[in-house]
């Protein structure tokens, strides 16, 4: 039993140790010095997210009063294609990974630390 537990310690550090150099991976690519390269991290870093933008405007067609009911005609189907757009487009950057990245670091040694 005792084996058990240290081959599974033996692989949490593993993974810890590769999501530390992930982490430290994508620290590195943000501070890359350069026009061409800053530009190609640029749209990683900020990235657009078409869903929100289109879901937003399809409300506000939406709740547009007028007496025709064309507002609602174009407004529903904008909000539809909204919420499709928000699942296969999400948005994420290269900040949001690193938020990930590290609460995974922390939820890894909090575990580590309750094992030993």
């Amino acid at each position: 039993m005792v084996d058990h537990l240290k081959a599974r310690l033996e692989k949490v550090r593993k993974v810890s140790d590769s999501v530390k150099r992930r982490a430290s991976l994508y620290t590195d690519m943000s501070k890359f010095e350069g026009k061409s390269t800053a530009q190609s991290l640029g749209c990683v870093q900020r990235a657009s997210a078409p869903g929100r933008k289109l879901q937003k405007i399809g409300f506000i067609i939406f709740w547009i009063p007028e007496p025709t009911g064309i507002s609602n005609a174009i407004g529903a189907p904008m909000i539809l294609a909204g919420r499709f757009l928000d699942k296969k487009y999400n948005g994420a950057t290269i900040h949001d990974i690193g938020h990930e990245t590290k609460r995974t670091i922390s939820t890894m040694n909090d575990f580590k630390n309750t094992v030993m």
